[in-house]
């Protein structure tokens, strides 16, 4: 099958397009057909096994190269087939999900992490939802516990994971305001947002005592700053950040660390963000694609060979929503 790999760390262009052994399923794991994989943050810090420290304790990262090769986690596909103890799925099914490699012709996923596609959406903006969607229902659902009346700030408000927080907080009821660039404000209104923070021209910080929660997703302001806009018992979500500029020691792992030191000390709730893949939270979410409550946002698209590209428009270009990477020439 063709698949993007890379066997080196660096920027895109160290990634090829090449042909690499169809992979074969688990008795626990099912082998999907890609149609469409989207592109994440994390795409781009395993790309570049940043930051190093993540290189002593994932498993995909070796100290010097990938130990997985094939670049990829969301995706949207047809079941080709299922391992022998998968009872929920089956061949033919228009399915979407998270595994490593999904920058292919096929992928071997967990079934635990695949669920059925929402009917109404294409392979594209299927394929936008599993990694983002689960981190921002995770952070804003079973973090912070978000309720009607909530008044929830989300730092990042216009990328993959921010525009589906924005529509999550405000189907919970939370008053929302998004902090992006004054060009993305159109974008997060539309998706429900009540107030923009234009951070290239104010500080949300300064609004001290305002929010119930503030929701993290960028990892570019001190843990001071997020807990100064907080109601006195107010919660902070650590997601761990984004794209940065490479090359760093601990990245966004460094806040993460001083909010589970603060924590310990503070009124504040100071939570940190680990989104675990899950079918049951992708038939959450498939419920709420479906009712209209929550609308994945492609920004653009890419065909695989492009990859390299789609990975740079994320990392350099300042990508809003998702991007996503089409396989094959099939109708999506």
């Amino acid at each position: 099958m063709k698949a993007i790999v890379h066997h080196r760390y660096g920027d895109p262009d160290v990634l090829r397009l090449a042909d690499v052994e169809t992979p074969t399923p688990t008795r626990s794991q099912v082998l999907v057909r890609v149609r469409a994989a989207s592109v994440n943050a994390r795409d781009w810090h395993f790309l570049r096994g940043d930051p190093y420290v993540a290189r002593l304790g994932a498993p995909e990262l070796g100290l010097r190269g990938p130990k997985v090769t094939v670049r990829g986690t969301d995706f949207a596909g047809v079941v080709e087939a299922v391992g022998a103890d998968v009872t929920h799925l089956h061949p033919g099914d228009d399915v979407y999900g998270e595994a490593h490699g999904a920058f292919a012709e096929y992928v071997c996923a967990p079934a635990r992490a695949v669920s059925t596609m929402p009917r109404n959406l294409t392979y594209g903006q299927a394929a936008a939802v599993p990694l983002a969607a689960n981190t921002a229902l995770i952070g804003l659902r079973d973090r912070a516990r978000v309720g009607a009346g909530h008044r929830v700030l989300i730092n990042g408000a216009s990328g993959g994971v921010g525009t589906f927080a924005v529509q999550l907080a405000k189907a919970y009821g939370a008053e929302v305001t998004a902090v992006c660039s004054a060009m993305n404000a159109e974008l997060v209104e539309s998706l429900g947002a009540d107030h923009t923070v234009d951070y290239t021209r104010d500080d949300f910080a300064r609004d001290r005592g305002r929010y119930d929660v503030v929701l993290d997703l960028v990892g570019n302001r001190s843990l001071a700053d997020l807990r100064r806009a907080l109601t006195p018992r107010g919660t902070v979500v650590l997601s761990g950040g984004g794209v940065s500029g490479g090359g760093s020691l601990v990245g966004p792992m460094g806040l993460m660390v001083r909010g589970t030191l603060v924590a310990r000390f503070v009124r504040h709730r100071v939570l940190q963000l680990s989104a675990v893949p899950s079918a049951a939270n992708l038939a959450v979410l498939t419920e709420l694609l479906e009712s209209g409550k929550l609308t994945p946002i492609v920004e653009r698209t890419y065909p695989l060979a492009e990859t390299a590209a789609a990975i740079r428009r994320l990392e350099v270009e300042h990508a809003r929503a998702k991007i996503v990477v089409r396989v094959g020439d099939h109708p999506w």
